[in-house]
């Protein structure tokens, strides 16, 4: 089964641009869509019949398996991938009839799909990094899709910085294959008498795989990658920022964590301590940063470099109930985040604006798009009774029931975290509202209202399930918790 769920959307992404569909092809968006939904489908069949996924493909050499095995952590990530993709993908019919290169758009769309499903269901920590690479280089051309100076540009320091870091993820690679721990096992693979030799050595290679790995969820300093990264189509930014890499990273983080180091040998030392340094300092800075920001999808960039890291806190704070909270951010900040992208990219098709400054009134000629952003900002911000208080409230609760300084500081900066967030979420919200049109958006027409079903559908599937999820989340909690070791 786990073979056919990478095959067939890599497979099928590859194939596409051989039909060379004219720009405006409903066939190309069907058999795209055919492809992403099968895949959906076949992930979400056998992560609720309890299918084994599994799939050896080849031992390079000993030592160095390219195995694939899903396991608890697998099946959260797998299961928000194999949700929001079709919706994403959705999405993007629509946006990219306003874009040029539609075929090859897709194509490398589709193929990012089953190297998403590649670094989920990664069965140790080689194929893990090999993976991890190779979204990196996937999505490279999602990036400079519209070949400006400006795209070209976010390539080359995306490619940069995750490329370049991602080195500082090798060291740790190696050093754990040649110790004989390249596997994942709950806890930890290392026996106590390798930490027992080599425990500051290891302390040190977790905290340059946690900047290796976190780069992609954009800790500091590697963080500007992300806001530069707006430049390409807003379904790319959506997924970059809301699900595929981001995400991706974030998992890796609490993979090498949680199944490579093992809390156990991190906690109470040095290393601990600094790389929830390093998340609490992302979680405040880009907090900041994002209530300076004026131009609308890079203020969403910041925020989601800021939610990146309460997950990495959580990761950090090496507790059964911070590894909770994190897992629980990563699925509802999905959600939300990736919705708050759609309306950005829902306006700027439409109205063609792009800032905070320019958007004031447009509740009245876009009324369905900006309620989608509204509900989900609110959320964001960790406003009861949405989905987002749920996930920020584990967090804190996990922040301060460690009983140490460390933990009271992180909780204080998820605090201060949330302040911001108002601040430069509900700026947009009253902006919609609660201030006139400009004189030049009065004159409008049809063009400018709200846009056609295939943006709607997804914006308003994804906002309904962030309410439901604030008033029935025990399900959600309750199973994600079972999962931690």
């Amino acid at each position: 089964m786990l073979i056919v769920c990478i095959l067939l959307p890599l497979l099928g992404g590859a194939l596409l641009p051989l039909g060379r569909f004219p720009e405006r092809s409903r066939l190309r968006g069907i058999l795209t869509e055919a492809v992403v939904c099968l895949t959906s489908v076949l992930i979400a069949v056998a992560l609720f019949r309890g299918i084994p996924l599994e799939w050896t493909l080849w031992e390079v050499f000993p030592g160095a398996v390219i195995a694939f095995r899903c396991d608890g952590m697998s099946s959260v990530f797998l299961g928000l991938i194999a949700f929001l993709w079709p919706l994403a993908s959705l999405y993007g019919f629509s946006y990219m009839e306003h874009e040029h290169r539609p075929n090859a758009f897709f194509a490398w769309y589709t193929i990012c799909y089953g190297i998403t499903v590649c670094v989920a269901s990664a069965g140790n920590l080689f194929t893990m990094y090999l993976a991890f690479e190779c979204l990196t280089l996937i999505t490279l051309p999602l990036v400079w899709h519209k070949w400006n100076e400006e795209s070209v540009a976010a390539a080359r320091k995306y490619a940069l910085y995750v490329l370049g870091a991602a080195a500082l993820g090798f060291l740790a690679l190696v050093s754990l294959t040649a110790l004989g721990g390249a596997d994942f096992r709950p806890g930890g693979v290392l026996p106590a008498e390798i930490w027992a030799a080599h425990g500051d050595l290891l302390r040190a290679l977790y905290v340059l795989a946690f900047l290796g790995f976190g780069v992609k969820a954009a800790v500091l300093p590697f963080s500007s990658w992300l806001p530069t990264a707006s430049a390409a189509p807003t379904p790319v930014t959506a997924l970059l920022h809301a699900v595929a890499v981001v995400n991706a990273g974030a998992f890796c983080v609490a993979r090498v964590t949680w199944f490579s180091f093992g809390p156990e040998m991190l906690a109470g030392t040095w290393a601990q301590t600094a790389v929830l340094l390093i998340a609490c300092c992302t979680v405040v800075i880009c907090s900041a940063l994002a209530v300076r920001e004026n131009h609308l999808k890079r203020r969403l960039a910041w925020s989601t470099a800021s939610n990146l890291s309460y997950i990495l806190v959580g990761v950090a704070l090496m507790t059964g109930e911070g590894l909770t909270g994190a897992l629980s951010h990563l699925v509802i900040h999905g959600l939300m985040k990736i919705v708050l992208f759609f309306a950005a990219g829902a306006i700027l098709v439409r109205s063609g604006k792009e800032y905070v400054s320019e958007v004031r009134g447009f509740a009245r000629p876009m009324p369905f798009v900006c309620a989608c952003f509204s509900v989900c900002a609110v959320a964001v911000v960790g406003i009861p009774p949405l989905s987002g208080f749920v996930s920020k409230w584990i967090l804190l609760e996990a922040a301060i029931h460690t009983g140490r300084a460390s933990g009271i500081f992180a909780g204080a900066c998820l605090i201060i975290s949330s302040v911001l967030t108002a601040v430069y979420l509900l700026s947009v919200v009253t902006a919609f509202y609660f201030r006139p049109l400009s004189e030049e958006n009065r004159a409008w027409g049809a063009e400018h209202h709200d846009p056609d079903l295939r943006m709607k559908l997804p914006m308003a599937l994804i906002t309904a399930l962030v309410v439901i999820l604030g008033f029935w989340s025990e399900p959600l909690v309750t199973f994600i918790r079972s999962l931690v070791p």
